[in-house]
């Protein structure tokens, strides 16, 4: 095993740990309080590579794999958790679209979402339940040669700040269940769509919402994939952007570990510095072993995906310890800091909060170890 990464991928580690300490870092305050991550921000990102760097270069991008995905994501998200959602949503949907979408179609969007003029969002969730994702309610019907949508969408990250929707409705009978899903590309702004938003404990510059479709009519050319195949076009996706959330979440965990250790030498208690007091170092040991083992099984699994091999396993495992160990990381330097830790003057409280929403979206903790043992047991594993 090499655990090196190659020269070309050390050169875009440093481009994009200078451009997040130099562009992303010190706009964070700024960024949640204006729920917004600004389109000139992401148009940067875009024009330097760093939005979904591994899709085809025919599009614009870097043709690089998903290991670069994840080191691009590491250096966004150490800066702002809440900034490298543009690089989740840059692969996942700019995937989905180049892989799926009729020739003509992406190349219409994909282009844009990678040099960052366009955001596209993602339309899976319904209210009546997100874990139970192939049972859907919202409805495509035919009519002529087009499809009429209605229903509703909600918990859809950067819903106010996108252009258009990568949406699944059912297409097909509802005992069908996952056979009956299809996807469709709805530009945002059509005739019966409609947003809202919500006021979120954390990731507030992601900000999510709700998506309403009343009659809103969609052509075929806008059907990503085939008619009823919607549903495992983007379960196969989720394995690889659950490996980029890991990423994504424990990045903003290490940047609260580093400023901890930090502290706790320049701090000062009974005379001596926190370092000096094995009740304060030793979590922080603990910490830094839980880290670097998640950060490796994230690694892993990317790994496995650019060599075609499965990684659905792998990918729940970072889905449900990766969030929950960055959270736990977060949660014991805010707590080191003492009482300042828990003042919005430092950021372990913004970055608890903005990890806690990654904990539930992209497939909650429960269903990632329901995925394990489906892989390593069967069906019996599953509830219906």
């Amino acid at each position: 095993m090499d655990f090196d990464f190659t020269p070309e991928q050390d050169a875009i580690r440093d481009m994009a740990q200078r451009f997040a300490r130099e562009r992303v870092l010190p706009g964070c305050a700024a960024r949640e309080a204006a729920r917004r991550v600004e389109p000139e921000l992401v148009r940067e990102m875009g024009e330097l590579g760093l939005i979904g760097c591994e899709l085809p270069a025919e599009y614009g991008a870097l043709g690089a794999d998903g290991v670069t995905a994840g080191i691009v994501m590491e250096e966004i998200s150490r800066a702002d958790l809440n900034v490298g959602y543009v690089n989740l949503l840059g692969s996942l949907m700019g995937m989905l679209i180049s892989t799926h979408a009729p020739p003509a179609l992406a190349a219409e969007v994909v282009p844009r979402i990678v040099s960052g003029h366009e955001i596209v969002a993602l339309g899976l969730t319904e209210p009546r339940g997100g874990s139970d994702a192939a049972n859907l309610i919202m409805t495509a019907r035919k009519d002529g040669s087009d499809y009429v949508l209605d229903g509703e969408k909600t918990s859809i990250s950067m819903i106010t700040q996108s252009s258009r929707i990568v949406v699944f409705a059912r297409t097909g009978r509802k005992e069908d269940r996952a056979r009956g899903v299809s996807a469709f590309l709805v530009d945002l702004d059509s005739p019966g769509v409609s947003r809202t938003a919500f006021d979120d404990v954390g990731s507030a510059a992601v900000g999510r919402g709700s998506v309403f479709f009343d009659g809103v009519r969609v052509g075929p050319d806008r059907l990503v994939g085939a008619e009823g195949a919607g549903f495992h076009q983007v379960m196969n996706g989720f394995d690889y952007s659950r490996a980029l959330i890991g990423l994504q979440v424990l990045a903003a965990a290490s940047a609260s570990l580093e400023e901890t250790w930090k502290w706790v030498t320049e701090r000062h208690a009974f005379g001596n510095p926190l370092a000096k007091y094995q009740g304060v170092t030793e979590p922080l040991a603990e910490a830094e072993t839980f880290l670097t083992a998640a950060r490796l099984l994230c690694y892993r699994t990317l790994w496995l995906r650019d060599r075609g091999r499965p990684h659905t396993s792998e990918a729940a495992m970072v889905k449900w310890w990766a969030p929950k160990t960055a959270f736990d990381i977060a949660h014991r330097c805010l707590l080191t800091h003492g009482h300042m830790g828990y003042s919005r003057d430092l950021p372990h409280q913004r970055r608890l909060r903005d990890i806690l929403g990654l904990m539930i979206g992209d497939g909650t903790e429960q269903v990632q170890k329901m995925i394990i043992a489906r892989e390593k047991i069967g069906r019996v594993a599953v509830p219906y």
